[in-house]
């Protein structure tokens, strides 16, 4: 399944982790914003470590998952890095 990651971490160091796990599974859409195409088990592994690498009190990680019917509607302008 298609996932859009989005998210906002508040400390430099978390931060760059963060984009490293998500760059391990997926490609930068915007510096914070990721598309991730995931099977179930990969997307458990990916999950668990976002989840260990962040702080829950003070940042924010978004999954918006985008199931095949939506995926044939994404619409693209410009130059799009996929």
């Amino acid at each position: 399944m298609l996932h859009l990651i989005a998210y906002d971490i508040t400390n430099d160091r978390r931060l760059r982790r963060v984009a490293a796990i998500c760059e391990d599974f997926g490609c930068r859409i915007e510096k914070s914003v990721f598309e991730c195409d995931l099977e179930d088990a990969v997307y458990k592994r990916f999950w668990a470590r976002i989840t260990a690498a962040i702080n829950q009190d003070s940042d924010s990680v978004i999954d918006y998952p985008i199931g095949l019917l939506d995926r044939k509607r994404i619409a693209t302008l410009g130059v799009v890095k996929r």
